[in-house]
């Protein structure tokens, strides 16, 4: 490798909401500075949906045109379906081999996430779900890739493909797998319209493939300070939806809006249409591109038979080390 190399992915369930463009910005940044690997998660989308496929190809062609018109760019980076290449597969089931089941257990999310989706009538007390960070671990070993994108909440995964590079390594008296690093970078963290966590489940967040109409109905419906009844009411925009918006999409004119807001100098009608104006302006380009894309589904698939192809020439050469030092 020539400079070093990241692989990132994100599960398949569907177009990405706003929520997701402060980390889709940094990939686009990584683009420049890396050997990048970007990655359908379609295997991982199974763990929690695996009761309900029907949309599954929908989704993942949402998911890769969503990245595109972001930004993401094919002749730059490798961009693949995850089930696309079986050396994922394979690595994770050798993987499986040699990795203590108390590992898997005591991953921080597994029953924190049992928990919290069962409140969703899922049933994840599976195999496949109690697995799917060693999976995690093959789907970024499998190309040796030396960094991760993450975020502060992901760490504790990324170190445990940490430890499974270094138990393999040592087992096999062969210095195959990197420890990959992380890079963490700045990703806002948006709520939903409601305030809550933005969640599709929860119906409360903001596509960014919405269209005007549609965007300006969600800022519309976004929670406001509740003790301002009249426009000329003092405001508390720390405790505000749609000020968390503006400190990340209005930060020229942020000051200004603290300030009449809390003089009661601008009402929250005036202060969303703000809002809906810098999202509207941002997105707009997105729309564009992703309205392009949508017409040229040749295009689309070619991206992904060619990233799949790139992706199995790299992944396969791993699996013919990891085979020669296991002896297979």
């Amino acid at each position: 490798m020539s400079k070093g190399r990241i692989l990132s992915g994100m599960r398949s369930t569907g177009r990405l909401h706003i929520g997701h463009l402060s980390v889709l910005e940094n990939w686009v940044k990584l683009q420049d500075e890396y050997e990048c690997f970007f990655m359908v998660a379609d295997w991982h989308a199974l763990t929690s949906n695996y009761a309900d496929t029907h949309d599954m190809q929908q989704n993942i062609r949402d998911l890769v045109i969503d990245w595109m018109a972001a930004g993401l760019d094919p002749s730059k980076s490798t961009i693949f379906v995850q089930s696309h290449v079986k050396e994922h597969a394979e690595l994770h089931l050798l993987f499986s081999m040699i990795t203590p089941l108390s590992w898997l257990e005591r991953v921080p999310t597994y029953k924190d996430q049992i928990a919290q989706l069962g409140k969703q009538g899922k049933d994840l007390n599976t195999y496949g779900f109690l697995g799917y960070p060693l999976l995690q671990a093959a789907d970024i070993l499998v190309y040796k890739a030396n960094a991760v994108p993450v975020g502060e909440d992901q760490l504790p995964h990324l170190e445990f493909t940490r430890e499974v590079a270094r138990r393999f390594n040592f087992m096999y008296k062969a210095e195959i797998f990197p420890e990959p690093q992380p890079i963490i970078g700045q990703v806002a963290l948006l709520p939903g319209i409601d305030g809550r966590k933005m969640s599709k489940s929860y119906n409360n967040f903001i596509n960014i493939s919405s269209e005007s109409k549609d965007l300006a109905a969600k800022v519309n419906a976004m929670i406001t300070d509740p003790a301002r009844i009249k426009k000329t009411d003092p405001g508390h925009p720390e405790i505000c939806t749609v000020h968390t918006y503006h400190t990340i999409y209005s930060a020229a004119e942020l000051e200004d809006i603290r300030t009449k807001c809390r003089a009661g100098e601008i009402g929250c009608v005036a202060c969303k249409k703000m809002l809906g104006a810098k999202l509207d302006e941002l997105l707009n380009p997105i729309r564009e591109k992703r309205a392009a894309l949508e017409k040229n589904p040749d295009y689309v698939n070619k991206v992904l038979a060619e990233g799949a192809e790139k992706a199995r020439s790299v992944a396969s050469e791993v699996l013919k080390e990891v085979r020669k030092v296991m002896n297979m």
